[in-house]
């Protein structure tokens, strides 16, 4: 009787290793190399990233209005957009380190809240001043030559679980070195005030 149930279930293992199904859907592309050049064959892009500069006034009502130029930006509307606000430069022996702050960003002044905000379409991103007060009572440290960086991820990219690991945003560090960015090679425009 040992034998017989014996050869049974070797026969049904058997049979069962040989049996084949339908392939399984396909799986998530994986992600570029650690250190991977981006564009290259093989290599997805991951995003764009590039500065505006402009002055915040009365004759734009403190907003400043940048259209990506389509030749050289594409954005689709399922992209997240992020912008970062050039809050200070520290100076480290010869090397001036810039510190950038995700937007909304809030200071308290002592004539009240002074808030740098966002918005964009897949078109253009505007970035605006709103106040607890008269808005041209800001000093030009506020206003004037203000630098902004642009981040333009795509959404597969953005989402969490796509990247491997948890991105914080709002450190601008980790956002760098996700898309391996080289300060020296972004494009930097200046708005029309």
């Amino acid at each position: 009787m040992k034998k017989i149930l014996f050869a049974l279930t070797l026969f049904a293992t058997a049979f069962t290793m040989s049996c084949q199904g339908p392939a399984g859907p396909e799986g998530l592309e994986g992600l570029p190399g650690p250190r991977g050049p981006q564009g290259e064959p093989g290599v997805n892009i991951l995003g764009t990233v590039f500065d505006i500069t402009g002055t915040f006034n009365t004759g734009n009502d403190y907003r400043i209005y940048f259209e990506f130029p389509a030749d050289e930006v594409e954005v689709f509307e399922s992209d997240a957009v992020f912008v970062y606000r050039l809050w200070e430069t520290i100076e480290d022996g010869n090397e001036d380190i810039p510190v950038w702050r995700l937007l909304p960003q809030t200071t308290f002044l002592p004539q009240g809240a002074l808030q740098y905000n966002f918005d964009h379409t897949f078109l253009d991103v505007s970035v605006f001043i709103d106040t607890q007060f008269n808005r041209t009572t800001l000093e030009p440290r506020w206003t004037n030559n203000q630098t902004f960086r642009v981040v333009i991820i795509p959404a597969d990219f953005a989402a969490n679980g796509r990247l491997g690991k948890e991105v914080d945003f709002t450190n601008y560090e980790e956002v760098q070195e996700l898309l391996q960015l080289n300060d020296r090679s972004i494009k930097k425009y200046s708005t029309k005030n």
